[in-house]
């Protein structure tokens, strides 16, 4: 398929921004972020896997007590306006907003192909509200409790490549609600040289108009699903500057489908609050209803002032497949390697790297090929770096 560049930059734009779910606390800190991502295989056809977006954060927001929250591209946004001691000085709420083009868009890969004739664009948003309590309010590493009620609208649309003969999904209304516990946290910014969390989470999706779509209404859409995960992260940088990071994450599920399976593959670091990273694989590659994955990442400083990392990478999962995405193997695993780049100043960085899906299949054998590029600019130090300057002219 030929792709127009006009469509080509609506789905850069939104296609793995759409998939993060809004951040579980309010953050603390001024930022302002330019991110970037592209994920493309060496070999096969694979769904367009990238992102470039702007987020926001601002503390302070007209009222002292109010922090700003925005994630923007082209043709999505999600959005967050928090109300720090709310219901108590270690009580906070949040009202959210998202929604937009392409935030429901659905990519069939099934045993390592992709599926242009099964695949569809989908538009949607709606609204939130969280409850956010620090359980631990004296300690210096925090550990906080959420609790999110929203509801969310989706409606589908053909591509070129759709076949004529697939039924789509009718409009879906969900009402949905998430509950976790988090001990430390991970500031959402590309490759973090410090970092720390523990976190448990449940969710419920409801869904009032749940149907069957597809050939012959082959495939279901149900109208209660449960996803249960739990999340451990750390990274650490020592004094020369290299830096390593590892992570577990496991999840199960009750009466998922397609829209609401657990999807590995892919490295795009920031293409969702937990991404499920596996070198070589395609973006989302995998479809699970339980899983268990483990990261890895060690970077070597290099260069008079250490600002090159030469980075290698792997990842190993258990999958269970949803039913109808089932294959021989349930284990999956990926190597890889890179360069990064951060400026001096630390306003911008960028990252090369490449994968190798050692289990991923491709045309009836194994093993694929995918390259990776991300880049992060960050414009409040960049801000802060001129405003620091000396005028010439004076104080003027």
């Amino acid at each position: 398929m030929l792709w127009d560049a006009k469509r080509i930059w609506l789905v850069v734009s939104a296609i793995a921004l759409i998939q993060l779910p809004a951040v579980a606390q309010i953050d603390p800190a001024r930022r302002q972020l330019l991110q970037v991502g592209y994920d493309a295989p060496f070999v096969g056809h694979a769904p367009l896997a990238a992102y470039v977006y702007f987020y926001l954060n601002h503390p302070e927001f007209y009222r002292d007590d109010l922090t700003l929250r925005m994630v923007v591209a082209p043709v999505y946004f999600d959005s967050e306006l928090g109300l720090s001691h709310a219901l108590g000085p270690n009580t906070d709420l949040g009202f959210g907003v998202s929604g937009g083009g392409f935030a429901d868009s659905y990519n069939e890969v099934r045993r390592g192909t992709y599926h242009e004739d099964e695949s569809f664009d989908g538009h949607g948003g709606g609204g939130s509200m969280s409850l956010y309590h620090r359980l631990n309010p004296n300690q210096t590493i925090p550990f906080s409790g959420m609790v999110r009620g929203g509801v969310h609208y989706a409606t589908y649309a053909d591509r070129d490549d759709t076949d004529p003969r697939f039924r789509l999904p009718g409009d879906l209304t969900a009402v949905n609600f998430r509950v976790g516990v988090r001990l430390g946290g991970k500031e959402p910014v590309l490759y973090p040289s410090l970092a720390m969390e523990l976190s448990i989470w449940g969710e419920s999706l409801n869904r009032g108009n749940a149907g069957r779509y597809g050939f012959n209404n082959d495939r279901e859409v149900n109208s209660g699903v449960g996803l249960f995960y739990a999340h451990g992260y750390l990274a650490y940088t020592v004094e020369r500057g290299d830096n390593f990071s590892v992570a577990v994450t496991a999840g199960t599920s009750a009466n998922v489908d397609r829209f609401s399976a657990y999807r590995l593959g892919g490295v795009l670091p920031l293409a969702a609050e937990y991404p499920l990273l596996i070198p070589g694989y395609y973006y989302q590659e995998l479809s699970a209803r339980q899983f268990v994955l483990f990261n890895g990442q060690y970077a070597y400083s290099f260069g008079e002032s250490r600002q090159w990392q030469l980075t290698a990478m792997a990842a190993t999962a258990v999958v269970s497949f949803i039913d109808g995405q089932e294959q021989p193997n349930g284990w999956h695993s990926g190597v890889g390697g890179g360069l990064v780049y951060q400026s001096e100043s630390g306003v911008w960085k960028a990252g090369l790297s490449y994968g190798f899906g050692i289990d991923a299949r491709r045309d009836g054998s194994r093993g694929a090929h995918v390259v990776m590029f991300a880049l992060q600019f960050d414009l409040e130090k960049y801000l802060n770096k001129q405003r620091s300057r000396p005028s010439p002219w004076g104080y003027f």
